[in-house]
């Protein structure tokens, strides 16, 4: 497994989990050495716990050396980083061609390579060029086997998947992938996709595309509620209930962020580009996911009288959701930086990203050690991810805590009749808090 990443790390364990000899590779020997020490660089519940096992019984290991692995290894995937080209938003595919070059003197005939990096249609076929230019004596097939792992759930969604999908034109690497995968096989609730190449290129990207469709969908379905008076948790569940619909990505909030939607968007916005076509459905929802970041911090801005120059903001929750450490593209990014620009003093609290939030966010943040100490003389507390916690909340202490009582739910969990009895001003998406916007007469 080449790349210790969210993807490789919970792939190469769950393997070894299921019963194969796993190494996973990576050129970080600061990152390897913390792996053999029992760290786990990233928060996935679950996880340590599992390499810990797997790797005591010796179907686990991490390593730098990667023409080592290479000689030994029957498959080898491929979970390097393909990040956002800032310059139009495709994918990179530096870090994956230069991992194709650096295994390439080491291959030995037949080894399956999959790729389990997300990656443009074509990128199959364009790295099987490379290989072929470094080796062309050799004949090994490429394999595309998208992953469709949820930050929080990674270790669940690999166990029981809902589908897996492998993109191959060649019998032998299929039936090596029947192999790797027969726990799975046998399982009728697991089906099996066996696709072209390109199809299962596109499948990954398809899919993160129409689910981040659905969320900012919902999203603005939320702002048409609050003015018109009606309320978005009911219309989510009465969408929901219609089975071409379902009711899964139908949660108003603050926008969608991670390693996966804003990328993959993006990417899939280029893909019809270069193919001389279009995605306006893709395109408007990186558009409207945008706006969606700066328009919740002006939300809270509202919600706190129009002007927070000198009003202490606590914000509970700044990763991009609940069960993981993850900041990448997260809403906070967007909508802290705009308070502090408006002059809020700001105080933040997050279970498990404050570690990896001091590093990006402004320093003069005051980051503290529970939801109690952030919202202490606090103008306004902000709900931003909805860590299981923050459920469970002692209102009453908080808002006793606080300068003034002003609450904004940006995910919708709190109970407003709870926040209301005692004493919240409450904000929260797709329900109403101003009378003036309440049944606007629309004909």
């Amino acid at each position: 497994m080449v790349g210790t990443g969210y993807v490789g790390l919970v792939s190469g364990t769950c393997f070894a989990e299921l019963g194969w000899n796993v190494t996973c590779i990576d050129n970080d020997a600061k990152k390897i050495s913390s792996l053999n020490h029992g760290v786990i660089p990233i928060y996935e519940p679950g996880l340590a716990e599992m390499a810990h096992r797997n790797k005591e019984s010796d179907r686990l290991s991490f390593s730098t050396d990667l023409t080592a692995a290479t000689i030994r290894a029957d498959v080898i995937f491929l979970a390097v980083g393909t990040p956002m080209d800032a310059r139009d938003g495709s994918a990179d595919l530096t870090i994956m061609l230069a991992a194709v070059r650096e295994i390439a003197a080491a291959l030995k005939k037949n080894t399956t390579i999959v790729i389990k990096s997300t990656v443009p249609v074509g990128s199959c076929r364009r790295i099987a060029a490379v290989l072929k230019e470094a080796r062309p004596d050799l004949s090994c097939p490429i394999v595309s086997n998208p992953e469709f792992l949820r930050e929080g759930a990674a270790i669940a969604d690999f166990m029981q998947p809902d589908r897996i999908v492998i993109g191959t034109d060649c019998e032998n690497a299929e039936a090596s992938m029947r192999r790797l995968y027969g726990k799975f096989a046998g399982n009728s609730d697991t089906p099996l996709l066996f696709t072209s190449i390109e199809t299962a290129e596109l499948i990954k990207y398809a899919s993160n595309g129409f689910l981040a469709t659905k969320i900012a969908f919902i999203n603005e379905m939320a702002d048409i509620c609050e003015v018109v008076g009606a309320d978005i948790n009911d219309v989510a569940t009465g969408m929901g209930l219609d089975s071409r619909i379902g009711s899964k990505f139908l949660h108003a909030g603050p926008g969608f962020g991670g390693s996966c939607f804003p990328k993959d968007t993006s990417a899939l916005a280029m893909i019809a580009r270069k193919a001389n076509t279009q995605s306006r459905v893709a395109e408007a929802v990186i558009i409207a996911n945008e706006a969606r970041k700066k328009n919740m911090a002006t939300k809270i801005v509202r919600a706190c009288g129009g002007d927070i120059r000198g009003q202490k903001i606590a914000i509970l929750g700044v990763t991009f959701k609940a069960g993981t450490d993850d900041m990448r593209d997260s809403p906070s990014l967007v909508i802290l930086p705009e308070l502090l620009t408006q002059g809020a003093i700001v105080t933040a609290y997050d279970p498990a990203g404050m570690h990896n939030a001091k590093t990006i966010l402004p320093s003069n943040i005051r980051w503290c050690r529970d939801a109690y100490e952030a919202a202490e003389h606090a103008d306004c507390l902000v709900i931003l991810t909805e860590w299981q916690e923050f459920t469970a909340l002692d209102l009453a202490i908080i808002k006793q805590a606080m300068r003034a009582p002003v609450l904004v739910d940006l995910r919708n969990i709190i109970d407003r009749s709870i926040a209301e009895e005692v004493g919240f001003r409450y904000h929260a998406l797709g329900l109403s808090s101003n009378p003036e916007l309440q049944n606007v007469q629309l004909v």
